[in-house]
C-alpha cells in the first residue's frame, strides 16, 4: 500500500504550492461549512477549477464539511455537497452526525471520511465508522505509535494521521473554550485559539500551560508507512502558501525515499514555522512540560528562503504528466497522433492530410521536436515515436494543432467527473414539541454528591461516571430514581475490557442506563439490558443528528450546549431531548494532565484508568487566565484533565424559558459542588426560592455561538 501525503489548501496559491511540491491529495473548503472558516477557501467556480487542476495532475481533492450545523444551515450545506459531487471531489470530511446521514442520502456515491473532529481514538470507534459507511478515519492527534499501529492492523477502513503542524490542547471535537468564553465555536470553524493565551496557577497567569508546540513526526515517516497508515496529513490551512510548499516538499521526499529527515531538512522544517521547536510527545507516548511552547510575537517568516520556494512552485512545472506519443504521417492519409499516460488513458486524434514536398521533405526529428513543445500545459513528453513516409510536407501549424487537440482530449479524460447519483435534500420530519415540563436530572462528579437528601428530591435520573459506581452503594436509592453509567469520553482501546466489566457490574447494582459520548461507546454497551442515552459530548446539533442517533438505538439524547434557546425549541425531537441548564460547562479535555505538569503526580507515569484521585486532583486546582478568571481543573479517566468554566451556568430563575422548549429532561451538572450545594440547587430548580450562587453565567442559552 502506498502512503498518501495530504496537504492543506487554504486558497488558490496554497493549492498550487501543495500540488507542485508533491502532495498526493489536498484538503480544502468552500462556503461556510468547514473547520477553518477564516481561511480564504474557494468559491464554487474556484472549487470546480481547483478540482480539475488537481485531477489533471493526479492529485485527489477532499472537501472539508467538518463542522456542526443548525437545522437552518443544513439545506445550504447539502447544496454545497451536491456541487462538490458534481465537481468530482474525491471525498468529504464530516464531523456532524446529521451531516453524515444527510450526505449518505443525497450523494451516496461520494466517499465520506470521519474527521478528527469526531474524536475517534479507539479501534472500536474506527470499526463503528466503517459500519456506518465511512471509508477513512482521521485519528485523534493524541494517540501513540503502538495505538496507531494496532488500529491500522485491525481497521477495516483507511487510517489517516496528522504528521506535522499545530496541536490543539483539547481533543479535537471536544473543545468548548472558545465557544463558551468568546462565542466563537471551534466546532463550527471559528476557534479564537484561547489555548495560546497566558494562564497559570495560584492566581497568576504567568505561563502558557495550554500552548503545545507543533508536531513534527518526520523522523517516523518510514515507521508509519510500514505500520500501514494510509495517509499522512499536514496541518496548516491558515498558513502561508510558502509554508505549505516547504513542508510538503520535504515530506514528499521522505515518503518517496522511505527515510527519515536529514539534519538540514529538520532545520528547514523549523525555519518554516515552530513554537520553541517541535514535539513528538504524543506519538512517542510521553506527556509533560517539554511538549509546550509559544511563538515569539516578533518572530519573522524566512522571507529569503520563502522567495526561493515560491519561485519554484509558481512556475507550475514541477508536477507534469508524462505522455508517450505515437505519430503516424503517411501519404494520402490524415495524420494521427496517439497519446497515452501512465494511468492508461489513451487518446487518438487526426489532423490534416500531408502534401507532397515541393522543396525540402519533412524529417521525423522535426515532427518530434514540434510535438514535444508542451510548455504552458500540465504535460511533458516521455517518449515520442514517429512513423513518417518520405517526401512529405506538413506545416508547423498543422502539427501544433494536432498536438493541442491530443493534449486537450487527454486533459478532458483525466479530469472527467465520475457518474454519480444525486438526490434531493429532504428535511427531517417535524415532530411537535411536547407541552410537558422537562424532568430534572442530575450528573455527579464525586461520590459524596450522591446523598439521601438529593435522592429524596426525586430527580428523574442520576448520571454517574462508570468508574465512580464501584465506590457507591446504590441499594438505598433504587426504585426512587434511575441511574445511568457515564462512559468516559476519552479512553483507549486497551481500556475497553475494564469499561465493559464496569458496565456489567453497574447493571448488577441496579443501573438501568448507559450514557455514551463517543462513537466507540456503542459496542461497549451492546448486549446490555440498558437504555442508551446520548451524552452532550456527542455534539448533537440538529434534527438530522437526533434522527441518526435514534437509528443507532438511543432512547434519549442531551443536545449541544452551544445551541441557543430558539434553536433548542425548533429541533424536531424524534428522540426525547435533554439540555444542560445548570453547572460548570466543560471547556477542554486534555491528554496532558495540567496538575502533573504543574506540580507532579505520583500516578502520572502509570496512567491507571480508575485509581482514587490523589490530593492534587481531589482539591480541583484552578487555572487562572489573564483577566483573573479561575477555571477548576478536574481529573478524568486515565489521568487526563478536564477544564471547567469558571462561571456557573444558572437558569433556575429563568424556568419559564427552558421549560417551554419541548425538552423531556433538563440536566443539573454538578462538578465542584458539595453535597449540600447539590441539594440546594436542585431545590431551586424545583421552584423553591433559593439564593443564586455567585459568579453565574447564562452560558450560550440566549446568545448561541458563531
Amino acid at each position: 500500500m502506498t502512503t498518501e501525503l495530504l496537504a492543506p489548501a487554504g486558497g488558490r496559491e496554497a493549492l498550487v504550492a501543495a500540488v507542485q511540491s508533491g502532495a498526493d491529495a489536498v484538503y480544502m473548503g468552500f462556503g461556510a461549512f468547514n473547520a477553518r472558516r477564516s481561511a480564504r477557501n474557494f468559491s464554487d467556480e474556484e472549487f470546480r477549477a481547483a478540482v480539475s487542476y488537481c485531477h489533471l495532475r493526479d492529485v485527489k481533492v477532499y472537501l472539508t464539511l467538518n463542522t456542526l450545523v443548525t437545522d437552518r444551515e443544513l439545506p445550504a450545506l447539502a447544496a454545497e455537497a451536491r456541487t462538490a459531487s458534481e465537481c468530482g471531489v474525491d471525498a468529504i470530511l464530516v464531523q456532524d452526525w446529521g451531516v453524515l446521514a444527510t450526505l449518505q442520502k443525497i450523494i451516496p456515491d461520494v466517499p465520506l471520511h470521519a474527521s478528527t473532529q469526531m474524536s475517534l481514538h479507539t479501534l472500536s470507534g474506527v470499526q463503528e465508522a466503517a459500519r456506518l459507511g465511512m471509508t477513512r478515519a482521521v485519528l485523534a492527534r493524541e494517540l501513540n505509535r503502538e495505538e496507531i499501529a494496532e488500529i491500522c492492523q485491525k481497521s477495516p477502513i483507511e487510517i489517516e494521521t496528522f504528521v506535522h503542524g499545530a496541536l490543539c490542547m483539547c481533543y479535537s471535537g471536544q473543545c468548548e473554550m472558545s465557544a463558551v468564553i468568546g462565542r466563537r465555536s471551534g466546532n463550527r470553524g471559528a476557534c479564537a485559539q484561547p489555548c495560546r493565551l497566558p494562564y497559570g496557577f495560584s492566581g497568576r497567569a504567568d505561563g502558557h500551560p495550554l500552548s503545545l508546540k507543533d508536531a513534527n513526526l518526520a523522523l517516523f515517516v518510514p515507521e508509519m508507512m510500514d505500520m500501514g497508515v494510509a495517509c499522512l496529513k499536514i496541518e496548516g490551512r491558515m498558513k502561508r502558501p510558502e509554508y505549505v510548499a516547504a513542508v510538503t516538499e520535504i515530506y514528499a521526499r521522505l515518503l518517496r525515499e522511505h527515510r527519515g529527515p536529514t539534519r538540514d531538512e529538520q532545520k528547514k522544517l523549523a525555519l518554516a514555522f515552530s513554537r520553541d521547536g517541535f514535539t513528538e510527545g504524543y506519538y512517542r507516548g510521553v506527556r509533560g512540560r517539554e511538549m509546550f511552547g509559544t511563538r515569539p510575537e516578533n518572530a519573522r517568516w524566512p522571507e529569503d528562503w520563502f522567495a526561493e520556494v515560491r519561485a519554484r512552485y509558481e512556475k507550475e512545472n514541477l508536477r507534469l504528466v508524462p505522455l508517450a506519443l505515437e505519430c503516424t504521417i503517411r501519404a494520402g492519409q490524415p495524420m494521427t497522433l496517439t497519446a497515452e499516460d501512465a494511468d492508461g488513458h489513451r487518446v487518438t486524434v487526426t489532423g490534416a492530410v500531408p502534401e507532397t514536398a515541393q522543396n525540402r521533405a519533412l524529417m521525423a526529428e522535426e515532427v518530434e521536436a514540434r510535438l514535444k513543445k508542451t510548455g504552458g500545459t500540465a504535460f511533458s513528453v516521455a517518449s515520442c515515436a514517429v512513423t513518417l513516409n518520405g517526401g512529405l510536407a506538413v506545416s508547423a501549424g498543422a502539427l501544433n494543432a494536432l498536438r493541442r487537440e491530443a493534449l486537450a482530449q487527454m486533459e478532458a479524460l483525466r479530469t472527467a467527473v465520475p457518474a454519480r447519483r444525486t438526490f434531493d435534500f429532504v428535511p427531517p420530519k417535524t415532530v411537535k414539541n411536547s407541552a410537558d415540563k422537562p424532568l430534572l436530572t442530575v450528573s455527579i462528579h464525586k461520590a459524596e454528591q450522591l446523598s439521601e437528601e438529593l435522592v429524596a428530591l426525586a430527580p428523574a435520573r442520576v448520571y454517574v461516571p462508570v468508574e465512580l459506581l464501584a465506590q457507591l452503594d446504590l441499594s438505598p436509592y433504587l426504585g426512587r430514581t434511575e441511574f445511568f453509567a457515564v462512559l468516559p469520553r476519552i479512553y483507549r482501546t486497551q481500556d475497553e475490557d475494564i469499561l465493559r466489566s464496569l458496565l456489567e457490574d453497574a447493571a448488577k447494582k441496579g443501573v438501568t442506563g448507559v450514557s455514551i459520548g463517543n462513537l466507540g461507546h456503542l459496542p461497549l454497551a451492546r448486549g446490555l439490558d440498558a437504555a442508551l442515552h446520548g451524552d452532550w459530548a456527542l455534539n448533537v446539533y440538529n434534527s438530522a443528528a437526533l434522527a441518526f442517533w435514534k437509528e443507532q438505538g438511543l432512547s434519549s439524547a442531551c443536545v449541544s450546549f452551544e445551541l441557543r434557546d430558539a434553536q433548542l425549541r425548533d429541533l424536531s425531537k424524534c428522540l426525547p431531548c435533554e439540555a444542560i441548564v445548570y453547572g460548570r460547562l466543560p471547556l477542554m479535555v486534555t491528554e496532558n494532565c495540567l496538575n502533573a505538569n504543574e506540580s507532579g503526580c505520583r500516578y502520572f507515569k502509570e496512567r491507571p484508568a480508575s485509581v482514587p484521585a490523589d490530593g492534587a486532583c481531589a482539591s480541583a486546582p484552578e487555572l487562572t487566565d489573564r483577566r483573573g478568571e479561575h477555571f477548576p481543573v478536574l481529573r478524568s479517566w486515565g489521568c487526563r484533565s478536564e477544564i471547567e468554566n469558571g462561571k456557573i451556568l444558572y437558569l433556575a430563575d429563568k424556568a419559564k424559558d427552558w421549560q417551554s422548549l419541548g425538552l423531556r429532561f433538563a440536566q443539573l451538572r454538578f462538578t465542584t459542588e458539595s453535597a449540600s450545594e447539590c441539594v440546594r440547587v436542585l431545590r431551586a430548580y424545583q421552584g423553591e426560592t433559593v439564593e443564586a450562587p455567585e459568579n453565574i453565567t447564562r452560558g450560550l442559552f440566549y446568545r448561541g455561538a458563531e
